[in-house]
């Protein structure tokens, strides 16, 4: 009876659940049926406020509105154009000093880092051995001498005697080539002499050129060998020159001012605040395969020794004059696939001018294709198309108060492209 009362309970909660499951079924499907009826409406209010948005947009392109923008004028100079190139300091000179004889350093004459004038004495050989075969050398002519002295006597008498027909013409003969044959010898001594000297001479050590010294090799008591042992190396400092490569297009421009008297070179050391003038002094004889370039030399005047041998240098050289060419500077120049050009402000407007580069030096550039005194387009060039309408502005460094002066009206509206 129990089970039997348990099991209509259950039976009736079981119907309240399903009766409610299905209640909140029909609802749910009312809410969609609303929502999906209401789609539509939705979709054209959010499609009208994206029209309503872009409205304004629109309106200001068709207007034109003027673009702002800064101008430079262009100039009408003579306009340098220079090559640049890194070079590298080295002297005219650099002699490794070496003895001439195998000897013994005796004594040093001079300091590391000194500087010497040509000729002057650095170090002093062992000369004994030298000064032996000079005076063998001497004592050797001094014996010819004497036998020659006898020879000449011997002829003397020879002759009287033939004048009386003592003696032959045979004997006079033989003692005649005596004679000479002495004279000969005496010649052989006095240039064995002479070299005996020149090998003593050797002994003292001289400066070849004028220059500064290097690190000192050798000490007192050191042995040398003749043409091997490097003593120490002078320097000439003063003048000095600069070595540097340039491409191979620029050997003709390079070539016409080694002729006309040579050409104006400036190097620049990065801790010196001004530039040192030279010369173009020397052009290689050939172009290197290798890179394309060809060397060059420039001399320098070096009495404050401001260049030192195997420094690197910013080197310029001025290879030609453009006389009376029109300069803007490099930014204004915008580079498309026909070519470069700039924009310039005329009446308003701007207007699309193509140009030719001829030369570009620095920041600046030469060109043809614009007129000296045209406002060419400088900043906001990359927002312009042909018949823009613009308006001038001063350059971010100008004074506040100039800002207003460089301002240009802008015309009718314009369609732009």
């Amino acid at each position: 009876m129990t089970l039997i009362i348990c099991f209509l309970m259950n039976t009736k909660a079981l119907s309240k659940i399903l009766l409610l499951e299905a209640v909140t079924a029909s609802v749910l499907l009312v809410a969609c049926g609303e929502k999906a009826d209401s789609g539509p409406a939705t979709a054209l209010s959010a499609a009208g406020a994206v029209s309503s948005a872009s409205a304004p947009a629109s309106a200001a392109r068709a207007t034109g509105a003027p673009v702002s923008v800064t101008t430079v004028v262009a100039k009408k100079r003579d306009f340098a154009v220079n090559l640049e190139a890194i070079g590298t300091v080295t002297p005219v000179a650099s002699v490794d000093v070496k003895p001439q004889t195998n000897s013994v350093v005796t004594r040093v004459h001079i300091k590391e880092g000194q500087f010497v004038k040509a000729g002057e004495l650095l170090f002093t050989l062992d000369p004994r051995p030298d000064e032996a075969n000079v005076a063998k050398v001497r004592a050797q002519m001094v014996k010819d001498e004497a036998v020659l002295a006898d020879a000449q006597r011997q002829l003397v008498r020879s002759r009287d005697l033939m004048v009386k027909n003592f003696i032959s013409q045979g004997a006079l003969d033989s003692i005649q080539a005596q004679v000479d044959a002495q004279l000969a010898n005496l010649v052989a001594d006095r240039a064995a002499l002479d070299a005996a000297q020149l090998a003593l001479s050797y002994n003292g050590v001289r400066a070849s050129g004028a220059g500064r010294l290097g690190a000192v090799n050798v000490f007192p008591g050191t042995a040398v060998q003749a043409n091997q042992t490097a003593l120490v190396t002078i320097t000439q400092l003063d003048p000095i020159n600069i070595s540097f490569s340039l491409p191979q297009r620029n050997l003709d421009a390079v070539l016409e001012g080694l002729k006309s008297g040579g050409v104006t070179v400036s190097a620049k050391l990065p801790e010196l605040k001004g530039d040192i003038k030279g010369r173009l002094q020397f052009v290689d004889n050939a172009v290197d395969a290798a890179t394309g370039t060809i060397k060059v030399k420039a001399r320098f005047d070096n009495r404050e020794f401001k260049l030192w041998p195997g420094a690197f240098v910013n080197t310029t050289l001025l290879s030609n004059t453009l006389k009376d060419a029109v300069v803007i500077p490099t930014t204004t120049i915008i580079q498309t696939t026909k070519g470069p050009i700039v924009y310039v402000a005329d009446k308003g407007k701007a207007a699309l001018r193509p140009v030719k580069l001829v030369a570009s030096q620095g920041e600046e550039s030469a060109v043809t294709g614009i007129s000296e005194g045209d406002r060419v387009v400088l900043e906001g060039r990359q927002n312009l198309r042909p018949d823009t309408q613009v308006t001038e502005r001063a350059p971010a460094s100008s004074p506040s108060g100039a800002a207003s002066s460089a301002r240009i009206p802008a015309s009718s509206a314009a369609a732009v492209p």
